[in-house]
Parts: C-alpha cells; sequence; structure tokens
C-alpha cells in the first residue's frame, strides 16, 4: 500500500459545521439533519452509524457534494463548499472524494480495468498512463487474475474490491462508502475491512455509513446519530457504552 500513503496526517480534510438539512415532503417539512457539526482529518477511520432515519445517508450524501445543506456550512479541503459553482464542484469532489456504494455500481458491459478507469473519462486531457494506473489498482485490491472479467464473473467481494480500486483512482483525500458490506457474508466483509483498513494504515481518510457494530467495531472512531443529531463520539480506545 506504499504507493497509496497519503502526507500530512491529523491536519482537517473535511468539516461541517452546524448543518442542517430539511427536505419539503407532503406537504410538510422534514428536517434529516438538525445542527450537526463534525471534524474530519486526514488518517481518519470514521464509522457513521445510527437507526433509520437518523440522517447518516444525508450527512453522507452531503460529504460527498451529492446534495447542500439547508444551513450551515460545509468545508471541504478548506474551501466551502457553498460557494463553489457546479463546474468548481465537481472538479474540488472528483479530486478530493472517492466513493464507494452497497450495491457496487459497476458498469456491467466494462471489463475490471475499464470500470476502474471510469472517473478518468471525464478528465481532459486524458492522464498518460492511466491505464496502466488502473492495472496496477486491480492488482493493489487483489484481482491481477480477473483484469478482463465483466461484473457478472466476478463475486460480490470481487465486484466491491473493484469499487474501491475505482474510488482510488483519482487519488482521492476521502473515501465516503455507504454500507461497503451491506451485500457480503461475514468472511467476505472481513476481507473487504481488511483492505480498508490497509488503505487506511497507509495514510487514507475512511468515512463509512454501517448498520453493523462488528464492522463499525474496525473503525478508529463511531459517531452515532439519532433524530438528526449526534448522539456520541466514540473512539477505538474507548469501551462500548
Amino acid at each position: 500500500m506504499n504507493d497509496l500513503a497519503c502526507d500530512a496526517i491529523g491536519e482537517m480534510v473535511a468539516s461541517v459545521r452546524d448543518v442542517t438539512k430539511v427536505y419539503r415532503l407532503g406537504g410538510e417539512d422534514v428536517k434529516a439533519l438538525a445542527g450537526v457539526s463534525i471534524d474530519f482529518f486526514h488518517g481518519d477511520f470514521v464509522a457513521i452509524m445510527g437507526t433509520s432515519g437518523s440522517g447518516k445517508s444525508t450527512l453522507l450524501n452531503l460529504l460527498g457534494c451529492l446534495d447542500r445543506p439547508t444551513t450551515g456550512q460545509y468545508f471541504l479541503g478548506g474551501r466551502d463548499v457553498a460557494t463553489l459553482d457546479d463546474e468548481s464542484l465537481s472538479r474540488v469532489r472528483g479530486r478530493y472524494l472517492g466513493f464507494v456504494f452497497q450495491s457496487y455500481n459497476l458498469i456491467q458491459q466494462l471489463s475490471v480495468v475499464e470500470n476502474i478507469m471510469v472517473p478518468l473519462a471525464y478528465q481532459r486531457p486524458q492522464r498518460p498512463g492511466a491505464k496502466d494506473l488502473c492495472i496496477r489498482l486491480a492488482e493493489l485490491v487483489g484481482l491481477a487474475g480477473r483484469l478482463g472479467h465483466r461484473p457478472n464473473q466476478l463475486s460480490g467481494g470481487q465486484q466491491q474490491r473493484v469499487a474501491i480500486a475505482r474510488a482510488l483512482v483519482n487519488n482521492p483525500h476521502v473515501i465516503l462508502a455507504d454500507e461497503p458490506t451491506g451485500n457480503l457474508d461475514t468472511a467476505t466483509s472481513m476481507e473487504i475491512m481488511d483492505l480498508l483498513d490497509a488503505l487506511n494504515r497507509a495514510g487514507r481518510t475512511i468515512v463509512m455509513v454501517t448498520h453493523e457494530p462488528d464492522i463499525a467495531a474496525r473503525c478508529k472512531k463511531v459517531i452515532s446519530l439519532r433524530d438528526g443529531r449526534v448522539e456520541s463520539v466514540r473512539h477505538a480506545s474507548e469501551p462500548v457504552p
């Protein structure tokens, strides 16, 4: 993992300050987030937990710049996201963030290497050596023998490894993972967590939504949400309440 190591361990990479998010549903206002303030630092491995409706998916969407807060501020890489136009926001998102989803979100017609290359397709001009980089990433996540395979020829764990390699292709500051083990059996889930552990040890910042206590226990910090608010923040060295 040394070729993916990050510098500046301990420096702040993202911050949400007194953020609210209100949706209009059925003629009523529904507050998904109600004054959330959290700082994320280089080298963090954070699990976000909470029951259905607690706001964890809304928070992850805001962190991923897939949605904007109703009030409050979100700083990414030191920049207030609210001040960015769509083009600038897309550029910052592509540089700072990598995404891993529960359902993998792979393109069925593409091979392993081609799926990893997808985020690079939006870059102009194309990065020199892009294919070689994607092959190295595939090898890094344990798919050296599957480079030409399509998603329907891979197990769930292998597909998630492709998704993780794709998330790394732009060398992002932060990996945002939405239930990355949710569709996997226990043994495969532990393999994926081993991979994320290794990336984190190399300095990669990971923020992960999960509902599984054993998965959250692998993280350095666990943030529990309830009714759109931060209920607790527990570090790995602290006992479970």
